[in-house]
């Protein structure tokens, strides 16, 4: 019997995950109030799922999956958002578990791509490992954009 248990996180449960995200994330700063309460509704709405791994009755993992649609596949298709394991225990299959059960929740949902962004630094192996694939010719550009007030 596998030690790692994987479901999904309801919407009301959120501040646990969230917890081990922010402890990677944002050094242990909690994320604000209002992005929590808009989560929780993508969670309701189905365009999320937060999935927990439990490992000797805690939670140690935690991976955020999110639901598109995609035009030129003509399909919806997910992403891994965010994939991450308790330093302490990885190495034991959870981040295999984790990606697994998000692989089975595309399947459920007739979601047949499955994407994950990694940064540079670290991450690829274990995808590759995993049997993904590198895109070729993608490339990610992003741009910070002011938010805050804009007095409408």
């Amino acid at each position: 019997m596998n030690p790692v248990e994987v479901s999904p996180v309801p919407a009301t449960d959120l501040r646990e995950p969230l917890r081990l995200l922010e402890e990677w994330h944002r050094e242990g700063e909690p994320v604000p109030d209002p992005f929590v309460e808009g989560l929780r509704r993508l969670v309701e709405a189905g365009d999320i799922e937060i999935l927990a791994a439990h490992f000797g009755g805690r939670m140690v993992g935690v991976l955020v999956l999110a639901f598109r649609p995609n035009v030129s596949l003509g399909a919806p298709f997910a992403s891994v958002e965010d994939l991450y394991v308790h330093p302490q225990i990885r190495q034991r299959g959870v981040g295999r578990d984790l990606l697994q059960a998000a692989e089975d929740r595309c399947v459920n949902r007739n979601v047949s791509y499955l994407e994950a962004q990694v940064e540079e630094s670290g991450g690829g192996d274990f995808y590759v490992a995993s049997g993904y694939e590198p895109e070729p010719g993608v490339r990610v550009f992003s741009r910070s954009l002011p938010i805050g007030d804009s007095g409408g």
